[in-house]
């Protein structure tokens, strides 16, 4: 990256402003929520898709047609079931009688912003469908491709707890996730203002939008423009190797892991008005980026062992660089 394509300050500066916006106008719907709305968007803003692991009714739904709400974005709703179907997903291609050609009807995937509601509950194969269309932004039908929407983004929900019936997601499939969060409970007050708020239906329908799709896309243009220092690069790689030799762990991060947690500081560092990145950035954002990819030896996982723990002392153990930006 050269000096002139990294932001300046008052770019950062705007780019802090929105974020803020956006995150605040959230937070009219998902209440007292904010650093999970903020992990939410920067998701988006990094060009990821989400994974929210949580128990039903704390609101997974709701934060991801907030989202969707605040940037005027297109959501595209596939409730997964057993007997869904991979076209269900992508679309089918239909014999047009009237022009004696096949004609595709494109599937809920190609709407902007998708929401895999418990995406554990459909088949391997089903699943299988988004493996493509998150890597690639596109999917091919009938040995057809056709281009996704720009941006495209999943964000995919799952309960943890409930195991009956569900088909855990397979190693290829949760690192295509760049994050993955859990909403949790809400404090006293803030329920308060739930009862009250959400007592009447139609509060994401009155949601305003803040931003356009156009905004979104400039933001994720200058989140590859934050400057960040070789030594917070080596940081990465030392993250990422701590895991491949941790005692606990049998898969550590790859590639295109440490990639993600790249994105998503950069992310981080500009939301917060900076045009560079710090330790804090990646440490703040590792978790949510590295511990759902990484897989656990059989040892570590009788002893209940989890993953966020494994990143936690991976992040107290190695160094951080000694010249801060």
């Amino acid at each position: 990256m050269t000096e002139a394509a990294v932001l300046d300050e008052a770019q950062a500066a705007r780019f802090a402003a929105a974020y803020s916006a956006i995150v605040n106008n959230m937070e009219h719907v998902v209440r007292g929520k904010r650093d999970v709305v903020g992990k939410t968007l920067l998701c988006l803003l990094a060009g990821g898709h989400l994974l929210i692991e949580d128990v039903p009714g704390v609101g997974k739904t709701t934060l991801a047609k907030t989202l969707a709400a605040s940037v005027n974005a297109k959501l595209g709703r596939i409730q997964f079931t057993p007997d869904l179907l991979p076209a269900d997903v992508t679309g089918v291609s239909i014999w047009n009688r009237a022009t004696s050609e096949f004609e595709f009807r494109p599937g809920p995937i190609f709407a902007g912003m998708v929401l895999a509601d418990e995406i554990n509950r459909a088949s391997p194969k089903t699943q299988s469908a988004l493996l493509e269309a998150m890597a690639e932004n596109q999917v091919t039908v009938d040995g057809i491709t056709h281009q996704l929407s720009n941006p495209f983004m999943v964000i995919a929900t799952q309960n943890p707890i409930e195991q009956e019936g569900t088909y855990p997601l397979p190693e290829s499939q949760l690192d295509r996730f760049l994050m993955r969060i859990s909403v949790g409970y809400p404090d006293r007050n803030d329920e308060l203002g739930i009862l009250h708020t959400h007592e009447a239906d139609g509060v994401v329908d009155a949601l305003k939008p803040i931003a356009s799709i156009t905004d979104v896309i400039a933001m994720i243009a200058m989140v590859s423009r934050v400057h960040i220092e070789p030594d917070l690069r080596s940081y990465l790689i030392d993250i990422a190797e701590a895991t491949r030799h941790h005692p606990a762990v049998n898969i550590g991060m790859s590639p295109r892991a440490t990639l993600s947690l790249q994105r998503v500081a950069r992310a981080r560092a500009v939301a917060e008005g900076r045009n560079f990145v710090t330790d804090d950035d990646i440490k703040s954002v590792a978790s949510h980026v590295i511990s759902h990819r990484l897989i656990l030896n059989p040892e570590s996982q009788l002893r209940g062992i989890q993953s966020d723990v494994v990143v936690a002392d991976i992040l107290a153990a190695v160094p951080v660089p000694s010249d801060r930006n």
